[in-house]
């Protein structure tokens, strides 16, 4: 029986019984005859540049999303194709980051840096994380990780799902709640629902003060009138996504004010190695057995 090819980042991945394991160390994507593969993990990071290649791989009958979000990568899926993401490898280091930015802007830490880099002793006040409602809308995997992470504060943690499920309000309900939020954390997928999900309107029910932190996709926000809210005065907003992404260095978006503003790096942790590893090498010992595969989003079996 012939082995199934599969190309991954890793050279190291340990053997699998049936698998002929590429890598860009044996098998670089740009010199190599890309028919052959059947299971491709695009490398982590790597965007359109690694989804590209997919045209080119006549014979894929798998492609593993190395992140937890796939909507860049629907557009790439054909019929006879099972498509999956990386539910759980992310959870960790994208809730840490989303709890860490809302603390950050929260006690004001942007702007302590900016008083150290110029050697200014400038005391004063910023609001308390400490007794703030916070909604957390989406509350998959990851929304559930920030909870769990929140549950160590002196906070109030309101979540949001489309289902309701889990104990959560459903989305249907946010507006009115969003009156009484002090921070909303944005971590639910894109699609043709949640784009501009925060939009004008939206934004304006949040309550005086409040903050938006994003570690979702940039596209849920309305960029927009994110900035002439943050320009106003009356929102903060911390984003580790953005839209357009990469911001472009003109982007007024830069220059907004009551901002702090990371390049995309929620899962991009050292965490990502060894979990990345451990999910597609289930997921190959799952297909080398005939098995199910896990985290499916499209199943071009059906």
């Amino acid at each position: 029986m012939s082995k199934i090819v599969a190309w991954t980042q890793w050279s190291d991945l340990p053997a699998i019984d049936g698998v002929d394991l590429r890598n860009p160390t044996n098998f670089p994507l740009e010199s190599s005859d890309l028919s052959q593969i059947e299971f491709y993990v695009p490398t982590y990071m790597s965007g359109k540049k690694g989804l590209d290649f997919v045209p080119a791989m006549p014979n894929l009958k798998y492609l593993q999303m190395p992140n937890a979000g796939y909507d860049d990568a629907m557009a790439y899926v054909r019929p006879g194709m099972t498509m999956c993401n990386a539910t759980g490898v992310h959870d960790d280091s994208t809730a840490e980051l989303a709890v860490g930015l809302a603390l950050a802007s929260r006690r004001g830490f942007a702007e302590f840096a900016k008083d150290q880099a110029s050697a200014t002793w400038n005391h004063r006040r910023f609001a308390s994380f400490s007794d703030s409602k916070i909604g957390v809308i989406g509350f998959g995997s990851i929304g559930q990780t920030v909870a769990k992470n929140l549950a160590g504060f002196a906070v109030e943690v309101v979540p949001f799902s489309k289902s309701g499920r889990d104990g959560s309000h459903k989305i249907d309900q946010l507006d009115q709640h969003l009156p009484t939020l002090d921070i909303v954390i944005l971590i639910l997928p894109l699609n043709a629902e949640s784009k501009h999900m925060f939009d004008a309107r939206r934004l304006a029910l949040m309550k005086d003060g409040a903050l938006i932190v994003n570690v979702a996709r940039g596209p849920i926000i309305d960029t927009d009138a994110l900035v002439a809210e943050l320009n106003s005065g009356r929102l903060n907003a911390a984003l580790d996504v953005t839209d357009p992404e990469p911001l472009p260095s003109d982007h007024p978006l830069w220059n907004a004010k009551n901002l702090l503003l990371l390049p995309h790096v929620g899962g991009d942790s050292t965490a990502f190695e060894s979990r990345g590893r451990k999910l597609v090498t289930a997921q190959l010992h799952l297909l080398i057995s005939g098995k199910s595969l896990n985290n499916i989003i499209v199943d071009g079996t059906k």
